[in-house]
Order: structure tokens, then C-alpha cells, then sequence
């Protein structure tokens, strides 16, 4: 009798003691995982500008940018809209894994045609376990118009004034590399800064090959699918990289702004920039256009998304 009640009791204390470290387990609450933040942008352009959002994997989304022509006219031609110079990009953009995107794109002015690649290296996340977005962009674009369009049939060589070589197809290519930097501050702003380097195979005389760039743009929401967005582009003159004596009509920054409205598997943008120019090489490389009257073009930007 002594041995049962022995072992009913050792028997109720394993017991208890087993049920205090479930519940003791259980009372303990697991370390919450820190997620990235969401829509620091709403699509992968803003204005001219390609920002750190990457969508989620196996998505496809086709952007169609269009500028018109200058407003100088007013009135008479719709304020550009009738004015000759209008461009327009049509792209496919698509995530093969995540945080990964490859894309092509067609261009009306210089019947450009573009490869592109976009890599988020950081994102960041609600608890600033990483303050900031990180990612790498670039493309390389060939220039399909007639080689009478090149000089002549001649192109200038890369530092050495002076020397020209015969045209050859690789110096219908130019390159766009950029590392851009992201934070969404809160739930209306979101900020980003950019560096980037231009190169272009073949110039003019009086032109560098190589251009850095410095961006700058954002969005400041306003309702739950309108924001404020702006964007600059400053080309920066370097004496260290410059094939120049003197410089010969400088590229001018860039300036746009405008209004976003999305609605999650659209977003479309209306603004006014400083620059025709939509591929972003183009914009750094050859922007002659001042903050003013002759210089500002109407543009939008519509994106559409696809899940796979």
C-alpha cells in the first residue's frame, strides 16, 4: 500500500512538474521576425527614375512612359501635346526570383532598344534592423538609327582627341549603372538618393564618354492612392574623367514633378521635367534643357501588373 502511494505521488509531482514547463514555455513569447517594410514606392519607376522596388517573385509589369513635346508654345499646340518631339518607352520588366529582375524596353528617339537588370541587396525592414533599401540597377541600350546618324561613318576615340576610328556596331552602345538608397520614413514619405555612371561608346568631339550623376527624388502621400513625386538629375562635371579642355555645353540637371495615383496592380503618373529624354543614360548624357518655359515637357507614366 506504502509502494502505491509512493508512486501516486512521485507520479502527480513528474506530472505537475512537466505541465509548469509547458505553461512556462508557452507564457514565453517567440522573438517576432523583423519584416521588410511595404510600398516604400509604389512601382519600380517614379518619373524618369527606376526606384528600389523590386515585386514579389514571378511577377511581370509593363511600364509605358510617354513626354510630349516643349510647352513653350502654350495654347497654340496644347501646351506640347501637338508639338513635335514627343517620346515614348514601352517595357517589359520581370522578377526571376526575389529581390532579382531582368527587363527590355524600346525607345521612339534614337530607336533605342534596352536590357535591364534590377537587385535589391538590402530592404528595409519595420524594426531598422536595416534602416534602408539597397539596390543595384543598369542596362545597356544600342541605338538602331543609320550610321549616317554617327558622324559620317566616323566616331571619335575614347581619350584621344583628335583620333577617329572607322564606325563599327559596338559604338551604337551606350551603358547605365546606378546604386540607389531608399528609406520610407513613414506612412506619407518615402525618399531615395542614386549615383550613377554613364558610358557611351561613341561621342562627339566636344563630348565626354563617361558621365556621374548624382539623383535625388521621393513621395509624399497624400491620400490613400495619391502622392506628390518629384525627382532631380544632376550631372556632375569631373575634371579627373573629363576628355575636355574646356567644357562644351554641359549637360543641364534634370528636374520633374508630378502626381501618382495607384491602385495596386496599376500606378500612373502624371508630371512636367526639364529633360525629353526617358532612358536615363540619354538624360545625364545630353539634357540641354533649363528650369523654364522652353524647357519643360509634359509627361506620364502607366505600369501594369501581371502575377505568374
Amino acid at each position: 500500500m506504502k509502494k502505491n502511494i509512493l508512486f501516486i505521488l512521485l507520479f502527480s509531482l513528474v506530472t505537475t512538474w512537466t505541465f509548469a514547463q509547458d505553461a512556462s514555455s508557452d507564457a514565453t513569447p517567440a522573438k517576432e521576425k523583423d519584416k521588410p517594410v511595404a510600398s516604400t514606392f509604389e512601382s519600380g519607376y517614379l518619373i524618369d527614375a527606376q526606384t528600389t522596388v523590386i515585386q514579389p517573385k514571378h511577377t511581370l509589369e509593363m511600364g509605358l512612359q510617354h513626354k510630349f513635346g516643349s510647352i513653350e508654345n502654350g495654347h497654340s499646340d496644347l501646351w506640347g501635346i501637338y508639338a513635335p518631339g514627343a517620346n515614348i518607352r514601352l517595357s517589359l520588366d520581370y522578377v526571376l526570383f526575389k529581390n532579382f529582375q531582368i527587363g527590355a524596353g524600346i525607345t521612339k528617339n534614337k530607336m533605342m532598344t534596352d536590357l535591364n537588370a534590377k537587385w535589391t541587396l538590402m530592404q528595409q525592414t519595420k524594426k531598422n534592423t536595416y534602416p534602408v533599401s539597397v539596390t543595384l540597377y543598369g542596362n545597356i541600350a544600342i541605338d538602331g538609327r543609320n550610321i549616317s546618324e554617327f558622324e559620317s561613318g566616323t566616331v571619335q576615340v575614347a581619350h584621344q582627341v583628335g583620333s577617329i576610328n572607322a564606325f563599327d556596331n559596338s559604338d551604337r552602345i551606350s551603358y547605365f549603372s546606378q546604386l540607389i538608397v531608399s528609406r520610407k520614413f513613414n506612412k506619407w514619405l518615402s525618399l531615395q538618393a542614386a549615383v550613377s555612371l554613364s558610358h557611351y561608346n561613341s561621342v562627339g568631339y566636344v563630348y565626354d564618354h563617361d558621365k556621374v550623376g548624382v539623383h535625388f527624388s521621393g513621395r509624399i502621400k497624400v491620400t490613400p492612392q495619391g502622392s506628390i513625386i518629384f525627382n532631380y538629375d544632376h550631372p556632375l562635371q569631373i575634371k579627373d574623367i573629363t576628355e575636355q579642355r574646356e567644357w562644351t555645353n554641359p549637360p543641364k540637371p534634370n528636374l520633374a514633378f508630378g502626381y501618382e495615383v495607384s491602385t495596386g496592380s496599376h500606378a500612373f503618373q502624371i508630371y512636367m521635367a526639364s529633360t525629353t529624354a526617358v532612358l536615363p543614360q540619354e538624360n545625364i548624357m545630353w539634357n540641354q534643357n533649363d528650369f523654364n518655359n522652353k524647357g519643360f515637357v509634359i509627361g506620364f507614366v502607366i505600369t501594369r501588373l501581371w502575377g505568374f
